[in-house]
């Protein structure tokens, strides 16, 4: 007789072969989470939806403080997984601005996953390039604000 969980793998411990990362200096840190057992799928690593919606809202962190009210996604022009995510990385996100139209912002957002026993090493799990719209209350595309000064 089992506990009823003996279908699912543990969780993913063995060592990826991903090269360490450089945080990027370009880039400025938006958000910072760690995945949880409920997040992984039946190999043991993070399912990639929960990565895309980390990074999702990631670009939106950036994309409000321009938009300076509302805002919606409206395009995922590449989203790229480099290496798995797994339960208790730490997984930082960071974004860079990469274009501000009349009402739209494309922003490209880095993952960098630091592995539980070894902090202050990364490895670069994910690469995506959103758009966000800036909207009005009617959800309208509405200019994005210029910054003067």
């Amino acid at each position: 007789m089992t506990d009823g969980s003996s279908f699912m793998r543990p969780v993913n411990e063995t060592p990826v072969d991903a090269p360490e990362a450089e945080l990027p200096h370009d880039h400025t840190l938006v958000m910072k989470v760690m995945p949880m057992p409920a997040d992984a799928n039946a190999n043991g690593d993070i399912f990639g939806g929960w990565v895309m919606a980390q990074v999702d809202m990631a670009g939106a962190v950036l994309a409000a403080r321009y938009a300076q009210g509302r805002m919606a996604t409206v395009a995922v022009n590449q989203f790229i997984f480099k290496a798995p995510v797994r339960v208790g990385d730490l997984v930082s996100f960071y974004a860079r601005m990469e274009r501000i139209g009349n009402t739209s912002m494309t922003i490209n957002v880095g993952a960098f996953a630091e592995r539980m026993g070894n902090q202050g090493r990364y490895i670069k799990v994910t690469e995506a390039s959103l758009i966000y719209v800036a909207i009005d209350n009617d959800g309208r595309p509405r200019p994005v604000p210029r910054k003067t000064g």
